[in-house]
């Protein structure tokens, strides 16, 4: 039986996690959505489109991906993908390996955790490469919906989104033609980049 005390630790992680506060609003209420919510949202995103399109995915890896593969952020803390340095992006690697690393160590009465992440990161199957490209366009469905100016702000161009997330999208066919939909809305959409 778990321990009182591990159950502590990880209600302790997920807090932490939780405090990680991402560079898109939370939609119509002017702050900063933080990791949990930007997880729990993918993790029901991802459910629904499968379900929807009956998708050949295992849905509860999936769902273990969506709630897993920004976890290390808990210590590793966050930086904004479009905005951020090369040098605070491979910063935040380093520091992401070490908190995979400490969430080994401290969770090893539950190894799937930090071996979910590994194949998450690794994304040799259908359900990582899915979650990874869902998670690049699921931000700006949020900036959308709360007439958000983030891409007008920091200067992004619909072309230099577009180029930031392609290749990365087109590792999920199925959310590849989300994208391509998801481009012709934008398309229309005046002002909403820079």
């Amino acid at each position: 039986m778990v321990s009182i005390s591990n159950i502590f630790k990880i209600i302790a992680l997920t807090n932490q996690f939780r405090q990680v506060k991402r560079t898109i609003n939370a939609v119509g209420e002017g702050r900063l959505e933080n990791d949990s919510e930007h997880s729990y949202q993918l993790a029901m995103l991802a459910w629904y489109i499968i379900e929807s399109d009956r998708l050949p995915l295992d849905k509860e890896l999936v769902i273990k991906y969506c709630l897993v593969h920004d976890l290390v952020e808990a210590y590793a803390g966050d930086v904004d993908p479009h905005t951020s340095s090369e040098n605070d992006k491979e910063a935040k690697a380093i520091r992401e390996r070490q908190a995979l690393s400490r969430i080994e160590d401290e969770f090893q009465e539950c190894p799937s955790i930090a071996t979910l992440i590994h194949q998450f990161e690794r994304k040799e199957d259908s359900e990582s490469r899915f979650v990874y490209a869902l998670d690049k366009i699921q931000p700006v469905l949020n900036v959308y919906l709360d007439s958000g100016d983030y891409y007008r702000k920091y200067n992004i161009t619909f072309e230099k989104w577009i180029q930031y997330n392609k290749d990365k999208v087109a590792l999920s066919p199925e959310v590849a033609i989300i994208f391509k939909e998801l481009l012709e809305i934008l398309k229309q959409r005046q002002g909403f980049f820079a």
